[in-house]
């Protein structure tokens, strides 16, 4: 008996570290693929640049509640989570394009620690399956190297999911109230991501609770501290914002609401089939290298043989309520980009590690090779954008163009006038990312609007000295009039990029 227990004493530690290997593994998977070439390439106009650019003027003005472009324009057309995160990161790291992206690495990799734990659930034989199954999707991976709202959602999406898959498939009572709570942090945090948009998976999760547990048992995942706890984390900053700023209360509601589900207001493959040019391609292209699955998937789910299934009750047909109503929802909304498909990749990672469960098997030489030239292909991809794709939209590149066309100590700030009434056309062409490598606040000056000569005035009492960048369809005599409204002496500086540059000094 003693020799028994001597034994079983020297086992249970070898055991545990043994079981801890695979979470070990794909902690170092998610780093390798998340922060391999970061840093290497520069910001990109419009998103990445504009996202920037408010987490540097929050830090350059100490104003964290207000996101704004530039010292006159302010951006409420999102929460501040992403601007939080973006800031925090440059203060620690510094101004470089690798502070930047540093926090969607490791968006990336929580991502994948929050499906390690999902995964104990739903595929407890094999729980890193899912988060391998999302880290070689070639969307997720792509994702996590662009500057966006999307992979934060993703997270705060991830983590209510996880409270919820915890509490619903639990094996008893212990935890739930816990797991709840956790669910409702989740959704707080996703809709102080994105507002809405954030709580897109919970039209899913309702109508799984009422076909399997009926109404009454939605009592149990909407308890009152759960409710306030969402509100406190979700609703605390509009509350505050809408009682400052007068007029956002509308702003939010016909903008940012009203106008992106219903209208092409912002332009965003708006129509009846916008969604199969933006939608099918990333699902496509993203799901690579999981066709296969994804093949037998769709032919189950047709069938519909398999979400009864005895051993995992109800667990496939959540996940695909997860999938499908968030995705028709999209689908009917007519502001529609790529990366809005990109949580929708957590649920179709968990139906793929269902679908491979007994297939995928490292142990094996032949897997192990295929998985190792996948992650060799997927970082050559990332360093191919980094090093060998010089896009016409690289503000590191626009940078060093200015700075060639005239030295930067002549000016503190830069101004751009476009040829247009819209403000949105503004937040698109402006190249706000310039603020990120020159060191100078950025302003977008929408010239038709009937504002658009005081704005110029402003922008230029503000700074002094200013490069003023004239888009070439309003030629170079077109801001004159405002100029001889606000004197100063104007020096030509040529052009760039066919815009005729001045440097104006007041």
């Amino acid at each position: 008996m003693s020799n028994d227990r001597t034994m079983e004493h020297h086992l249970r530690p070898s055991a545990t570290h043994a079981s801890r290997w695979p979470l070990i593994a794909l902690i170092c998977f998610g780093l390798l693929l998340g922060f391999a070439f970061q840093g290497t390439r520069g910001l990109w106009s419009p998103d990445e640049g504009r996202y920037t650019v408010a987490a540097l003027q929050m830090l350059d003005t100490g104003n964290y509640l207000a996101p704004a472009y530039s010292p006159d324009e302010v951006n409420f057309s999102k929460p501040p989570t992403t601007y939080w995160v973006i800031a925090g990161s440059i203060k620690l790291f510094g101004r470089n394009s690798w502070a930047v992206r540093a926090p969607y690495a490791l968006a990336f990799v929580l991502t994948l620690l929050i499906l390690y734990a999902m995964g104990r659930r739903v595929v407890p034989e094999k729980p890193w399956l899912p988060g391998l199954i999302y880290g070689c999707a070639a969307a997720p991976f792509m994702a996590a190297n662009i500057v966006s709202t999307d992979a934060f959602l993703t997270l705060c999406e991830a983590l209510a999911m996880l409270g919820f898959v915890r509490a619903a498939f639990g094996a008893g009572d212990a935890g739930r109230k816990r797991d709840v709570l956790l669910m409702w942090a989740g959704w707080g945090l996703a809709f102080l991501t994105k507002g809405p948009p954030g709580l897109m998976p919970l039209l899913a999760v309702i109508p799984f609770i009422v076909r399997r547990d009926g109404w009454s048992g939605l009592r149990r995942y909407f308890p009152w501290s759960g409710i306030v706890l969402f509100l406190v984390i979700g609703l605390s900053w509009y509350a505050v914002v809408i009682v400052r700023y007068a007029g956002l209360l509308h702003y939010f509601l016909h903008q940012e609401v009203y106008n992106r589900i219903f209208t092409a207001a912002h332009k965003r493959n708006a129509g009846w089939f916008g969604w199969i040019k933006i939608y099918l391609p990333v699902l496509g292209i993203g799901l690579l290298p999981w066709w296969p699955a994804v093949g037998r998937l769709i032919r189950r789910w047709v069938s519909a043989q398999s979400w009864g299934a005895k051993s995992r009750p109800g667990v496939e047909l959540f996940l695909v309520l997860w999938f499908l109503v968030p995705f028709v929802i999209f689908c009917l909304v007519q502001s529609r980009l790529p990366l809005y498909m990109l949580p929708l990749f957590v649920p179709l990672s968990l139906l793929i590690a269902l679908e491979l469960r007994e297939r995928v098997d490292l142990r094996q030489t032949r897997q192990q090779l295929l998985l190792a030239v996948w992650i060799v292909v997927l970082l050559g991809v990332k360093a191919g954008a980094a090093y060998g794709w010089h896009s016409k939209d690289d503000n590191r590149q626009m940078a060093g163009e200015l700075r060639a066309a005239t030295p930067t100590e002549q000016y503190k700030a830069m101004i751009f006038v476009e040829n247009t009434a819209a403000g949105y056309t503004i937040e698109e062409a402006t190249p706000w990312g310039l603020r990120m490598y020159l060191g100078k606040p950025v302003y977008g000056i929408a010239w038709l609007a009937p504002e658009g000569a005081d704005a110029l005035c402003h922008a230029l009492h503000n700074e002094g000295r200013a490069l003023v960048v004239i888009d070439p369809d309003l030629g170079a005599g077109a801001i004159k009039p405002a100029l001889d409204r606000c004197p100063g002496r104007v020096s030509e500086l040529g052009t760039w990029r066919g815009n005729v540059l001045k440097l104006v000094e007041l």
